[in-house]
């Protein structure tokens, strides 16, 4: 990622509507799609400034690598959990350990060896362990948001799928999500083709805004896993050995 959007995934994660939506909608996943035992071993892979880790540590015991140093040191000031450099395929670190629940969390879009790297993660699973895999959607989506974070791609259910298979891991459940404003963002991506006009990638719009955003995508925090949503601004996969 450009150094201007890790600052502002640092600003921000704490109160933008993406941030707090997602994490609801994360949280609700992993407790009622995976349950992992209440002593579980979490890792996850690519944590960046951290926001995501307080939340894994209501269902057990966290570690996270991550390769920007920035980044990490902002992770490892929040106090919780082993917070230690690392990266995807080959530096994933932590001895030999093993984990009932491995997250990579819009993580696998900016590693160009994706396949590579769910391979290597999957060697790091616990027996009957899952992997919660996250990355956004829609191709032909591709837009200056995608440019700004670095991303190699966005998936279809089906790319990921194969991706997935092809390092060795069963594909236990896919879908979309973020897709109560997924005609909005289309009209957003439209218009700035169609005018040219760039707006502020990463800004937090005005409060109400927010606000609203906010409880729209959360909303398919009760939705997700339960009802196979058409389309969406993401996908969602959970994995197994």
């Amino acid at each position: 990622m450009d150094r201007s959007a890790y600052a502002s995934l640092s600003a921000q994660e704490g109160s933008h509507w993406w941030f707090v939506a997602r994490r609801a909608i994360l949280d609700a996943l992993i407790r009622n799609r995976i349950a992992p035992r209440a002593d579980a071993r979490i890792l996850e892979a690519g944590c960046g400034t951290g926001g995501n880790l307080a939340m894994l540590a209501r269902h057990g015991s966290v570690d996270a690598l991550e390769y920007d140093r920035e980044s990490l040191g902002v992770a490892a000031s929040r106090g919780i959990g082993m917070v230690k450099p690392g990266s995807l395929p080959d530096d994933i670190g932590f001895g030999d350990n093993r984990y009932d629940l491995i997250v990579l969390l819009d993580v696998l879009e900016h590693v160009e060896q994706d396949c590579d790297s769910l391979a290597a993660l999957r060697e790091r699973l616990a027996d009957g362990g899952s992997l919660l895999l996250t990355v956004p959607a829609a191709p032909w989506l591709w837009s200056d948001h995608d440019v700004l974070h670095h991303h190699k791609r966005r998936y279809t259910l089906a790319s990921l799928s194969t991706v997935a298979r092809a390092a060795g891991l069963d594909v236990k459940e896919v879908g979309y999500f973020n897709s109560l404003l997924f005609p909005i963002a289309v009209m957003a991506r439209l218009v700035q083709r169609t005018t040219g006009y760039k707006a502020a990638v990463d800004s937090r719009p005005p409060r109400l805004i927010n606000t609203l955003l906010r409880h729209i995508f959360g909303l398919e925090r009760h939705l997700i896993g339960r009802v196979r949503l058409p389309v969406g601004l993401s996908v969602y996969a959970i994995l197994s050995a």
